[in-house]
């Protein structure tokens, strides 16, 4: 099966795959119908209608200024509007190639439709895209899954890699919160039966390929709002420049009246002053951050329902996180061994492995490999000590085994005193006070009995994740506040939390529990953003502003969030994140730089516009530029220029930094203004010398 990430994670920025079909779809973004949804571009657009008339006009004898100047000029200016359409098709290439990626995982399947729920029940053949939400399916070894469905009946191991890029198979089975197939997946061993939950055309694989390419279509308010700012100082310099025309012929006619030579400014010239006064470079650019977050998204193995979702992820200020395979490595690891009064630890650790052997759940497997790591016990021969083994029983909460008479229980203290009860023994009360001190530092006790003896306390700990005290405090620094969330008691969810270092948590956590604490802090307008994978977890999800659900999870789950993590990692939370946080950066940053950048041009580009007409503004050229007309075509070039080179910037995305809003601002205000002032005095100069150099002005 293709792996539905690969190719689209495989692409460089400048792949050749990606620059050929950019550059068409940069030219049909040239229709006015298209060019019209950025209006910042837009008056670009209708700059350079109007120049290249003005260049027609100025061949055929009755131009303001030489042919060759004003058409050079409407050139610059088409490229200008041609580099900002080839920004965003690049960044719209990259989302087809992920949506082409997924579509290429549909296929047509035959499907095993049964009558009833009954896996022995008989089935006829039929064709994937005849199935319908409620029908019954078996799969077996070996088959593909026709379309989304939810397990009734049956476990097996299902190969998701060509959904998740994951080739681990996950176990799926009925009831819980792993019954989800998706279809396009295969099943790898026994067998399942299903309920189809989807209609063919609305499945989880027609989901993502519809929001991988309406991605580009929908806009953020952030994004609106600044595209408000941008047409308002864009309406600003056009009323500016507009009122310029009128005075500049009334100075040349009073200067000519006074006998003195004087011309006024051309209307190319007035039209390149507009382009460069505007903000041209966040307006060419604005777009493709937004598709290029979507695109980075995609590329973490996360489908977002908008940008809406992602841009919320940026101002995410609460964040909401499970214990459990979270912050925890999600299974509880045996850590020391408490023997009882008169029994050492290596006769507990002897009598605790003895009682595990059998025990193939990662707490006792744990136990076996502790035993073995601290006193070198090694597994013995169980079949001359006629051993029977006693798996876990949720009516008795214990496991362990028999050896002839001699029975080895392990279990909860709870279980264990009522088994002590029952042969007429006590727990020691240095037992007692053990297993209380092991829960108040957050762990689990288990209790070993060998005999009717008790023999002491295994300590099972739920082990925090290597560097997640480190992120949460990252992320403390950016002003998030974490909260975890746990069914652990109180005792055990607070030793947790300060071990792993977050700012709250919510123990003993209900599904009503969750929901009430979303909108206690959205009702004092916070944003909040949290994960989940069950049912129980989809009105918490519902309720969130950003909300992540985990591909193995339910179907109402996935329904209820606006975010799915492909390769259900809770801790993929984290990075979504800092992947929203990135493109409200990049946003802002090339804001800054693209404002402080225009005020180069002024120095460019209004001496040489008005020297003409008023002789004391060449005292403004402080770049000493060649001359007038090369002075403008030098801010004209540089203007679209700049824009190519800042593509990458745009798609990649400035370089994250956990820091504060107000260290954030700082360090924008000095590497993206600083650089956006200064940059373009360099680059128009450079290219002046270059036009001179050449004999172009």
């Amino acid at each position: 099966m293709p792996q539905a990430s690969t190719p689209s994670r495989n692409l460089r920025l400048f792949d050749p795959v990606l620059i050929g079909p950019a550059i068409i779809d940069a030219c049909k973004k040239m229709h006015p119908l298209t060019q019209w949804r950025s209006p910042v571009m837009f008056i670009v657009y209708l700059g350079s209608i109007s120049t290249t008339l003005l260049a027609i006009q100025a061949r055929f004898g009755q131009g303001e200024a030489s042919p060759g100047f004003i058409a050079a000029i409407s050139i610059w200016l088409w490229f200008t509007v041609l580099f900002a359409n080839f920004a965003e098709a690049l960044a719209e290439g990259r989302s087809k190639a992920q949506a082409a990626a997924l579509r290429g995982l549909k296929q047509t399947v035959m499907a095993k439709r049964l009558a009833t729920a009954q896996r022995g029940a008989a089935w006829v053949a039929v064709a994937g895209v005849d199935l319908r939400k409620g029908d019954f399916l078996l799969v077996e070894a070996g088959d593909v899954i026709a379309i989304d469905g939810e397990v009734v009946d049956g476990v097996a191991s299902v190969d998701e890699s060509a959904i998740t890029g994951e080739s681990a198979p996950v176990i799926r089975e009925s009831g819980g919160d792993f019954s989800a197939v998706t279809g396009g997946t295969r099943v790898l061993s026994d067998a399942l039966v299903l309920r189809v939950t989807a209609n063919p055309g609305e499945t989880f694989l027609d989901r993502m390929i519809s929001m991988v390419e309406s991605a580009k279509r929908q806009k953020t308010p952030n994004e609106i709002a600044l595209t408000i700012l941008l047409v308002a100082l864009s309406i600003i310099f056009l009323i500016v420049t507009a009122t310029l025309l009128p005075f500049s012929l009334f100075s040349a006619a009073q200067a000519k009246a006074a006998g003195a030579p004087s011309a006024p400014v051309p209307i190319t010239v007035l039209i390149a002053l507009l382009v460069c006064l505007i903000p041209t470079t966040i307006g060419a650019l604005l777009s493709a951050i937004g598709v290029a977050g979507m695109s980075r998204m995609m590329q973490a193995n996360v489908i977002a329902t908008s940008g809406r979702a992602v841009e919320a992820a940026g101002d995410v200020d609460v964040l909401l996180l499970d214990k459990t395979g979270t912050i925890t490595l999600g299974n509880r690891q045996a850590a020391s061994f408490i023997p009882a009064p008169f029994v050492t630890e290596q006769q507990l650790a002897d009598v605790a492995q003895l009682a595990s052997l059998a025990d193939e759940t990662p707490e006792g497997r744990s136990i076996v490999v502790l035993a073995k790591k601290r006193f070198n016990i090694r597994e013995r021969e169980m079949a001359g000590l006629q051993a029977t083994f006693i798996a876990f029983s949720a009516s008795t909460c214990m496991s362990g085994v028999d050896l002839g008479a001699r029975q080895v229980r392990k279990g909860a203290f709870e279980a264990i005193k009522k088994y002590l009860d029952a042969l007429g023994q006590s727990c020691p009360l240095e037992v007692a006070r053990s297993v209380d001190a092991v829960a108040r530092r957050g762990s689990t006790p288990l209790v070993v009995v060998d005999a009717g003896r008790v023999m002491g306390v295994i300590e099972l700990k739920d082990i925090v994740k290597g560097g997640i005290r480190e992120r949460f405090a990252e992320l403390r620094r950016m002003g998030i506040k974490t909260i975890m969330i746990t069914g652990d008691n109180r005792l055990t969810a607070a030793a947790i939390a300060a071990e792993a270092g977050v700012d709250d948590f919510l123990a003993e956590a209900t599904p009503e529990d969750k929901l009430k604490l979303i909108r206690s802090y959205q009702a004092e307008g916070r944003l909040v953003a949290m994960t989940g994978d069950g049912t129980n977890d989809a009105p918490a999800l519902a309720q969130a502003d950003v909300a992540v659900a985990m591909n193995s999870g339910t179907q109402a789950a996935k329904e209820a969030g606006n975010m799915v993590d492909l390769d259900s990692n809770p801790t993929k939370l984290l990075e979504i994140v800092e992947i929203g946080k990135q493109m409200l950066m990049t946003r802002g940053s090339l804001t800054t730089f693209s404002i402080s950048n225009d005020i180069a041009k002024y120095f460019a580009i209004i001496p040489a516009a008005f020297v003409g007409t008023y002789p004391q503004l060449k005292a403004l050229d402080i770049m000493h530029l060649a001359s007038p007309s090369s002075a403008i075509m030098s801010a004209v070039i540089f203007n679209a220029l700049i824009i190519v080179f800042l593509i990458p910037l745009a798609l990649k995305g400035v370089p994250y930094r956990a820091i504060g809003a107000v260290a954030l601002l700082r360090r924008n205000l000095l590497i993206y203004g600083a650089g956006g002032l200064v940059l373009p005095f360099i680059g128009i100069k450079l290219i002046d010398l270059l036009l001179s150099a050449l004999n172009l002005m």
